[in-house]
């Protein structure tokens, strides 16, 4: 079917619905409209929703549809003079080359010839010869445009693929970044899912014992059956408890489950550090499995971040300092939850999680994180956003011997800098800093400011400004800290719905999806280095596939 307008509109509905940061230039200072790992980013997240939708059935039809008008490609153009054709219309033709694998242009030119429609859509006045095309991927476009086209096509198969559209051709689902070393002897799906439900049975012996409800012995139904039923309420969009432990009575091999009020009422009974040092010694024992392989080994680098629940829409009489604003300038209240995350290099685990009410200070909430941190694991360098960017909060980091990395938000000598960069063309610039502690003393850090490629303003917002007490050096981990909010996304999702305002209910369902997320990634670490030898980033085991092995082992099916 031919998608609509509201259509679209429903799409891009459900981006905003997700607390997806789109288009990804738009979310962090270190991508701009030019930058490549930003553009696949925002297929991936387009694509990961569109295909979803009953209308969207065709591949063509989204590479037609994906928004681009955004995106400027001159960086990646090695022509000079005008064409005939468009960077961004290039774009979609080679994606739908790729998505067919064809391995030379004649058949595309073939493809495009028969089907007038297509081109239409593409705004293709005519169909470009073969020798055009060839020009055009060989000497037009960049060698790092070839492997976004490539990378675009094989996010684009997946997708589809996964919402049961046909597609001309598998995609490769193993790790997209090995490159050459790819074999045939990799492993196929069915072997990694095997390997992974051996792995997932053994981390959830060992991880779900952290926590207890503390309720006396001769109860008829048995402890584990409330974290299955939680498991279960994770694995359900938008699933509240009453429904949930309805539902999970017909899935469940137990004889008795837990009912709805019940499973509230015990979780309520939790106090807020109670539920931490649970959550904290279940993080513990994850690592401690971990900790056999070499991987693990690589962390270092943590990022600390406050994200918002859903906008909170009911009255929050006696719960103001609980349900408190969002971060944007308006009228929405929302519960605040902050976390602290392995990045980088690392398995992206959840460390520890914890609310954050009205009138704590930032740096107290920096302070108690990096606490449970470094208690954890070994940590050298902390980032955060620009709204921990308090003199106070870098000097306490300091004073830890760690290194950060932060954005300043711009006073008025910070613009002041940045419009004479400006007037100069500089594009980059250092400089020492004190920053003033009261009392006499001073934070020393440095200030590098960073001009943005292809930036839409023509002043000073043209620049961000990093704050580090380790030099300009460290500027490009600060990207690491981007990966957090593809966490938040995920926890989300693993969210159990509640209108609740009890806040230690509310903490616990955030603080228990933080876990399976953690679960999930430390599965997929596992499995990577059993099957493979080795750790890469980007998941061989799906969220999904880690969530329904674990309801297989706790008790839900």
């Amino acid at each position: 079917m031919v998608a609509t307008r509201e259509s679209r509109r429903s799409v891009f509905r459900r981006i905003a619905h997700q607390h997806v940061e789109w288009p990804e230039y738009d979310s962090t200072p270190l991508y701009d409209r030019s930058s490549l790992g930003g553009l696949e980013s925002d297929v991936r997240v387009v694509s990961s929703v569109w295909f979803t939708h009953p209308d969207h059935d065709s591949l063509e039809q989204f590479v037609c549809e994906l928004p681009l008008a955004y995106f400027r490609f001159e960086a990646h153009d090695c022509y000079e003079s005008s064409t005939c054709y468009e960077m961004d219309t290039l774009f979609r033709v080679f994606v739908l080359k790729e998505l067919h694998g064809w391995t030379h242009e004649t058949p595309l030119v073939e493809y495009l010839d028969t089907h007038p429609e297509l081109c239409e859509r593409l705004e293709l006045g005519t169909v470009p010869d073969q020798s055009t095309l060839w020009r055009t991927w060989n000497e037009r476009f960049t060698r790092a445009l070839h492997e976004t086209v490539q990378e675009a096509a094989r996010i684009i198969l997946i997708k589809a693929q996964n919402a049961d559209v046909a597609v001309p051709r598998d995609p490769e689902r193993n790790l997209p970044d090995r490159g050459d070393d790819a074999t045939e002897s990799d492993p196929d799906d069915q072997v990694i899912l095997d390997e992974a439900g051996t792995v997932t049975e053994h981390v959830s012996r060992v991880v779900f014992p952290a926590f207890s409800l503390n309720r006396g012995e001769g109860c008829e139904i048995p402890e584990n059956a409330y974290w299955s039923l939680q498991t279960y309420l994770g694995l359900r969009e938008n699933l509240a408890a009453n429904e949930g432990a309805r539902s999970f009575i017909h899935e469940s091999t137990r004889d008795r489950t837990p009912l709805g009020h019940g499973h509230r009422d015990h979780l309520r009974d939790l106090s807020i550090p109670e539920v931490r040092e649970m959550y904290r010694q279940a993080i513990r024992q994850l690592i401690n499995e971990l900790a056999e392989t070499e991987e693990f080994f690589r962390a270092g680098i943590v990022a600390i971040d406050i994200t918002e629940d859903d906008p909170f829409t009911g009255d929050r009489t006696g719960h103001e300092d609980e349900i408190i604003g969002t971060k944007e300038k308006n009228d929405e209240y929302a519960y605040q939850w902050a976390t602290v995350q392995l990045v980088g290099n690392a398995v992206p685990l959840v460390l520890d999680a914890r609310p954050v009410r009205k009138g704590e200070s930032r740096k107290e909430i920096v302070e108690d994180l990096l606490d449970s941190a470094e208690s954890l694991v070994h940590v050298d360098n902390v980032l955060m956003d620009r709204e921990f960017d308090s003199q106070h909060i870098l000097e306490m980091i300091s004073q830890r011997g760690l290194s950060y990395v932060v954005p300043k938000r711009m006073q008025t000598s910070e613009k002041a800098q940045a419009k004479r960069l400006l007037q100069r063309g500089q594009d980059r610039y250092e400089t020492d800093r004190k920053l003033h502690l009261g009392k006499n003393e001073w934070h020393e850090t440095t200030l590098i400011y960073r001009r943005k490629e292809n930036s839409e303003h023509d002043d000073h917002r043209q620049y961000s400004v990093f704050m580090s007490n380790r030099g300009g050096g460290f500027l490009s981990e600060y990207g690491y800290r981007w990966e957090i909010e593809s966490g938040y996304r995920s926890i989300k999702r693993f969210m159990a719905a509640t209108t609740s305002t009890n806040f230690g209910l509310r903490f616990f369902y955030f603080a228990f999806a933080c876990l399976l997320y953690s679960i999930w990634r430390a599965v997929d670490l596992l499995v990577q280095v059993e099957l493979t030898g080795e750790y890469e980033r980007s998941p061989m085991v799906t969220a999904d596939n880690t969530l329904t092995l674990l309801k297989k082992e706790t008790g839900i099916g």
